[in-house]
């Protein structure tokens, strides 16, 4: 598992628009909130996605941008975005590199089946690409707010 003030592993991975988006396009100039959550659509995915997106204009006024990751395609993302009139940017992890890499890919147990799934997670990574926070099995409940706090203290 990752830890706080390590440096954040590097990613290179295409948005909802088919763009690479590159972690070090970030450094010395954003702060990133990097989110994992495991499915569009989904109930407690569009909470946290819908209050990250009304929460937005307050994270860029603190330097910082939002970022969403799961393993749903592109066009899944575009849609979902379209749907809610998301604010953020969406990474189609399809291939699972970004998850296994911030360690949220995880086993998961389910009404006795066991299968593998993105562990809701929230990584705060500073302008210097260090990881400023690390939050393993979020509760989508008020996170987004939790998050705008801590990018505050920076």
């Amino acid at each position: 598992m990752l830890q706080a003030q390590q440096p954040a592993p590097l990613f290179s991975s295409k948005n909802q628009n088919n763009d690479t988006v590159n972690l070090a396009d970030f450094k010395g100039k954003k702060n990133v909130v990097l989110y994992f959550y495991p499915k569009d659509d989904t109930p407690g995915c569009t909470i946290e996605a819908n209050d990250f997106t009304r929460l937005a204009s307050e994270f860029a006024k603190s330097d910082t941008v939002v970022i969403g990751v799961s393993k749903d395609s592109c066009s899944s993302h575009t849609d979902f975005i379209k749907k809610y009139d998301l604010k953020v940017d969406l990474l189609a992890d399809t291939e699972g590199e970004l998850c296994e890499s911030y360690g949220v890919w995880r086993e998961r147990e389910k009404n006795g089946v066991k299968s593998m799934a993105v562990l809701r997670s929230t990584f705060i990574i500073d302008k210097q690409g260090n990881l400023a926070d690390v939050i393993y099995g979020v509760n989508h409940e008020g996170h987004a707010q939790e998050i705008l706090e801590k990018i505050k203290t920076l």
